[in-house]
């Protein structure tokens, strides 16, 4: 029989363990949203200007502050343009995860290119095989598998930095496949004077080393950033078109980092050996 006392004490031992539980999962979701640009943008200066972002690359909820001296006007939320995009088509979304990277099964010494068949149209890439083997192979396991279908592109930045950030299942910054890959690349010839050039695909990721997993950017105008992201990819002239329709649309929060207004989903991802 348990006495009063000791169900006193059971009860707030229980109440003190559901207590540490809620602590830690924020804690662990926290550093899940930290996806690309906003772990980068609250610590990289060029000159004296701090770039601003929640977190293309931090996360969605973390608000930092900004100084740029290029800054594109974004729309207001009382002044949202029109969605340029078609609806999705019909599917679900894959909920598979893995624990390991897979092995690597592609041709390091062929080209690869990867189309997203996007409801804003199609986005090609050409993609840097020998020089970010480990990511185009997880991209080629990825798209094989169905990963990407039906997943929107969840972020769009339209101030300081430029970009469209997809790749997330959740579609909330904190999904993945659930293993990681290393960071590759970061000294190609293209990301010269801390910038992203307009075009560049990289790998999204936490702030810290080697922690990429599934997401990734695509740069819509050049972009200050330091090389901490592995760029894998090229997007080529018609896609780049597609993808600018999707910044001309804008962003839902007005600040220049939110979810686009546009309805980008990717209706279906292929990676193809040519």
């Amino acid at each position: 029989m348990v006495s009063q006392e000791q169900r006193r004490r059971q009860l707030a031992r229980e109440k003190f363990l559901r207590q540490q539980q809620r602590r830690t999962s924020a804690r662990r979701k926290a550093r899940m949203r930290n996806s690309v640009i906003a772990s980068v943008l609250g610590v990289v200066v060029i000159g004296s200007v701090a770039l601003y972002t929640t977190g293309v690359l931090k996360n969605d909820d973390d608000k930092k502050t900004n100084a740029s001296a290029d800054v594109t006007p974004s729309a207001t939320p009382s002044s949202k343009a029109p969605d340029p995009c078609e609806k999705p088509a019909a599917g679900a979304i894959k909920k598979e995860t893995w624990k390991k990277e897979p092995a690597m099964s592609i041709d390091t010494s062929a080209k690869y290119t990867m189309k997203l068949a996007t409801t804003c149209g199609d986005i090609g890439i050409a993609l840097k095989t020998s020089a970010a083997p480990h990511t185009v192979n997880s991209f080629d396991f990825l798209a094989g598998k169905g990963f990407f279908d039906h997943t929107k592109c969840h972020r769009l930045t339209t101030n300081g930095i430029y970009v469209l950030q997809c790749g997330d299942p959740t579609g909330l910054g904190s999904g993945g496949p659930g293993y990681t890959i290393p960071d590759e690349n970061l000294k190609d010839a293209s990301l010269k004077g801390n910038k992203y050039p307009a075009g560049t695909v990289a790998m999204a990721n936490t702030g810290q080393k080697h922690t990429g997993g599934s997401q990734f950017f695509l740069v819509y105008k050049d972009s200050p950033l330091p090389p901490s992201y592995t760029p894998f990819g090229t997007i080529d002239a018609a896609g780049m078109k597609v993808l600018n329709k999707i910044a001309a649309a804008g962003e839902n929060t007005g600040a220049g980092d939110g979810a686009p207004n546009a309805t980008v989903v990717i209706n279906k991802a292929t990676v193809t050996k040519s």
